[in-house]
C-alpha cells in the first residue's frame, strides 16, 4: 500500500502531514542550505520553508510549494519548529543517495505539534523504515524582508560565476570589498592579501548578471 494511502496509527491528530513520491528531491534541496547543523521549519497551507542561520548574520531559506507535495495537510495557520538538519538528511537518506533506475524513496512526514518528535516514513521496494527526530523550540529568526522603497542598488547573480569569482580571489584577505556603480566598473570585488590588492570587474551586461540596477555608487566590506 502506499505510504500516502497509510491510515494514521491510531488515527492522531498531526497538525502537519505531507507525502511525496521521491524523498531524493527534499533531500537535494535541503542540501543547499546545510552549512549548520540546526533549521527553522516553517509550515502553512502556502507550502513548506527550512530555515538555516549563521551567527545572526547569514539566513539562507529552502521553500517547497504546497502544490510540489503529493499530499500537504496543515491543521493550524501555521506549524513551527526546530530540527537537527544533519539527522534529518541521514533520514532522507537512509536507502542511499541514489536509486536504480524506476525506483525510489517514497515519504510520508508527519508531525503532532510542540514537543513531540518529527515522524519520517520511507518506503523503496516494499521496504518500509520509520525514522522519529526530536524538535526543539524554535529560534527567533532574523527579518531579512527589507523595504523596497527604500533599495537603492539591486543585482541578482549566477550562483555558479559568482563562485568562480571568489575562487580567483586572494583568501589571505581579510574582507572582501563589493563595489556597485552605475558607471565603470559597474561590479567590483576586490581583496587585499600579501601579494597585493586584486580586482575583478564585471560589466553590467556581463553573464555572471541576471540582473543590474545601480542608482549610486556604493561600496561594502
Amino acid at each position: 500500500m502506499p505510504l500516502s494511502a497509510q491510515p494514521l496509527a491510531g488515527g492522531e491528530p498531526y497538525v502537519l502531514v505531507v507525502s511525496l513520491d521521491n524523498a531524493r528531491h527534499l533531500s537535494s534541496l535541503l542540501r543547499a542550505v546545510h552549512f549548520q547543523d540546526h533549521a527553522t521549519c516553517f509550515a502553512t497551507a502556502n507550502g513548506l520553508r527550512v530555515t538555516v542561520e549563521d551567527a545572526k548574520c547569514i539566513q539562507a531559506n529552502a521553500f517547497i510549494q504546497a502544490e510540489i507535495f503529493q499530499e500537504f495537510a496543515v491543521q493550524e495557520e501555521s506549524v513551527t519548529f526546530r530540527i537537527n538538519l544533519s539527522v534529518l538528511l541521514d533520514c532522507l537518506t537512509i536507502f542511499g543517495t541514489s536509486s536504480l533506475p524506476g525506483t525510489s524513496t517514497a515519504l510520508r512526514m508527519c508531525y503532532r505539534g510542540y514537543g513531540y518528535p518529527l515522524m519520517l516514513f520511507l518506503e523503496e521496494g516494499g521496504v518500509v523504515t520509520v525514522c522519529k527526530i526530536n524538535t526543539q523550540e524554535p529560534d527567533e529568526l532574523l527579518d531579512f524582508d527589507f523595504c523596497s522603497t527604500n533599495i537603492v542598488n539591486k543585482i541578482i547573480l549566477q550562483s555558479e560565476g559568482l563562485r568562480e569569482a571568489f575562487a580567483e580571489l586572494d583568501m589571505t584577505s581579510e574582507v572582501l570589498q563589493i563595489t556597485i556603480s552605475p558607471d565603470k566598473p559597474y561590479f567590483r570585488l576586490s581583496t587585499f592579501g600579501n601579494a597585493g590588492s586584486a580586482h575583478l570587474d564585471y560589466p553590467r551586461d556581463s553573464d555572471l548578471m541576471e540582473a543590474f540596477h545601480c542608482n549610486q555608487t556604493q561600496t561594502n566590506r
